[in-house]
């Protein structure tokens, strides 16, 4: 019974550190403006609410290029961060334009997973884990 309380509490513990970790802001400022567009329009869109997406497309596809442009610090992979925010900034451009032809919500909201999916690639697989 000792040993089973150990183990959820060390679980509790670790729970506790990932949730603090996930909110806290990172030390790339340009990673922290996209990821402040992207949460307000993905997470709006998980419940079908797909305006607020409709109003930020533009602000999605300029983030996306100011983070390209950005130099890469220290602690993410150099080639595997350069050709993962270079494939999300051509998914937000697509997505904007999409946007921009009034594509309808499901192909939007399919496009909008994509480029969160590779948002998140960028900050959980290209960080330097060594």
């Amino acid at each position: 019974m000792k040993k089973i309380k150990i183990i959820l509490i060390v679980g509790l513990l670790s729970c506790m550190h990932f949730f603090a970790t996930a909110q806290e802001k990172s030390s790339w400022k340009e990673l922290d403006n996209f990821h402040s567009i992207m949460s307000k329009t993905f997470h709006p869109s998980e419940e079908g609410n797909l305006n607020p997406l409709k109003e930020k497309s533009d602000s999605l596809v300029i983030l996306a290029q100011q983070w390209k442009a950005a130099l890469i610090p220290a602690g993410y992979k150099l080639a595997e961060t350069e050709k993962g925010i270079k494939k999300l900034t051509k998914k937000c451009v697509a997505l904007n334009t999409a946007v921009k032809n009034h594509i309808d919500d499901a192909a939007l909201t399919t496009m909008l997973k994509e480029a969160h999916e590779a948002f998140h690639y960028i900050v959980e697989e290209c960080k330097d884990h060594k």
